[in-house]
């Protein structure tokens, strides 16, 4: 088995923050790309964003950008928007790779980067396709998925808190990387790539067929709490608390599910009595409160290792709805593999993970955890071969800034 990374060699200037962009290049850097996180001195928007540890440090930003190069950098200064062109459009093979999610920066803008080098991948997150600004909050909200989650009797929108459209963003970053370099690989051409956020959400909905629904109903699809849409599936409360989550997708699945419970011939006679054919996953959705009403005894009159036990020798889909707590309980056993600790700047710990691409069984290395500007120095020699006097100089005209000390950050601000 080879320790090489796929993406070995590879070489990504990113000029990005929150989620989108950062996750395109962590998805990147797990690969094995040397990927250049280029942020202003002090940090940017996102530096210290919640969750934070007890010493000031971002878990957010520390786990989002292990692995990456941090370079820190005036951008206000021209000597600084040279740098970071300059970083960006660096010859060399595997170089000439730009990540940014910059609005209203004419300095950045794709044809000047595409002067300096015409082979140039450049790879821009926006909001919305015109321009304006959005979040995945503001995104999700205009895509209409508030609307009909929650439960029957809620009448407002109800939001949920993970950022998924960022993430799928992320990961379409990283593809649009992967699909330019194969062009330029055969063609010799650069390519400007754009992905606005909106438009992710958009396909999404679109492509899981929920906008066709709502044009063939003349209106939204009604909420249905914790019940799975258009089959069966929803949770169940076992004796002493627990709960669980049952869903029987396939025919299959809905035929483990009555030896489990024991309850193949109480649905036979239901399906009898309501001339109905449980096979059927439309049926089963149709009536699914009347299959959940008889199901409700047996999960409550068992604790949820007995569930799980019976579920499992059945096979039954299921799955028990834990807490992040457990989650880092698992951790400290050694249960999850793509999961790692990381070593804070300031010496506390974090709870990352490794790439969820496993190859030839190897997740690869988390990363170790980025500091704000550490690698500027390096950076600068590295890539653009100045030397110790004219990085000197840098400092001295406060173009570069030295590593970030979070507590000097936390009270400056």
């Amino acid at each position: 088995m080879t320790t090489t990374r796929p993406l070995a060699g590879l070489h990504v200037v990113e000029c990005a923050s929150f989620v989108a962009g950062p996750t395109g290049g962590l998805t990147l850097v797990q690969l094995g790309a040397d990927v250049i996180r280029v942020d202003p001195i002090g940090g940017g928007s996102d530096h210290l964003r919640w969750p934070v540890a007890p010493g000031g440090e971002s878990y957010y930003w520390a786990s989002l950008n292990k692995g990456k190069r941090s370079v820190a950098v005036d951008m206000r200064s021209r000597e600084g928007q040279e740098l970071v062109l300059a970083l960006a459009t660096a010859s060399g093979t595997g170089r000439g790779i730009l990540i940014d999610n910059v609005v209203g920066r004419p300095w950045l803008a794709h044809e000047r980067l595409a002067a300096r080098r015409p082979d140039l991948i450049h790879v821009r997150v926006q909001g919305h396709p015109d321009g304006r600004p959005a979040v995945d909050y503001t995104v999700n909200a205009e895509a209409g998925v508030p609307s009909i989650t929650g439960g029957e009797d809620h009448a407002g929108p109800v939001n949920h808190v993970l950022p998924a459209w960022d993430l799928i963003a992320g990961l379409s970053v990283a593809t649009g990387v992967l699909a330019a370099l194969q062009q330029r690989a055969r063609t010799g051409e650069g390519a400007f790539v754009e992905l606005a956020l909106s438009d992710v959400a958009l396909a999404g909905v679109a492509n899981l067929g929920w906008l066709s629904e709502a044009a063939d109903r003349g209106g939204e699809r009604p909420r249905h709490g914790n019940h799975v849409y258009g089959s069966f599936g929803v949770d169940f409360a076992c004796r002493g608390g627990s709960r669980v989550m049952v869903v029987a997708l396939t025919e299959g699945q809905w035929r483990a599910l009555q030896s489990a419970t024991g309850t193949v011939e109480v649905f036979q006679a239901l399906e009898k009595a309501l001339r109905a054919d449980l096979r059927d996953e439309t049926e089963r959705y149709r009536l699914r409160e009347t299959i959940a009403a008889i199901l409700r005894p047996w999960f409550a009159a068992r604790d949820l290792d007995e569930v799980g036990k019976e579920l499992d020798a059945a096979r039954v889909l299921w799955g028990r709805y834990r807490g992040m707590a457990d989650l880092v309980a698992d951790h400290r056993a050694g249960a999850h593999r793509v999961l790692a600790d990381l070593t804070l700047p300031r010496g506390g710990s974090a709870v990352t993970a490794r790439s969820p691409l496993r190859f030839d069984g190897d997740h690869g290395p988390a990363g170790e955890c980025a500091e704000l500007g550490r690698d500027t120095e390096a950076v600068l020699a590295e890539v653009l071969g100045l030397t110790a006097a004219e990085i000197g100089g840098l400092h001295d005209r406060r173009v570069i800034g030295p590593p970030a000390d979070p507590n000097t950050e936390r009270k400056a601000r």
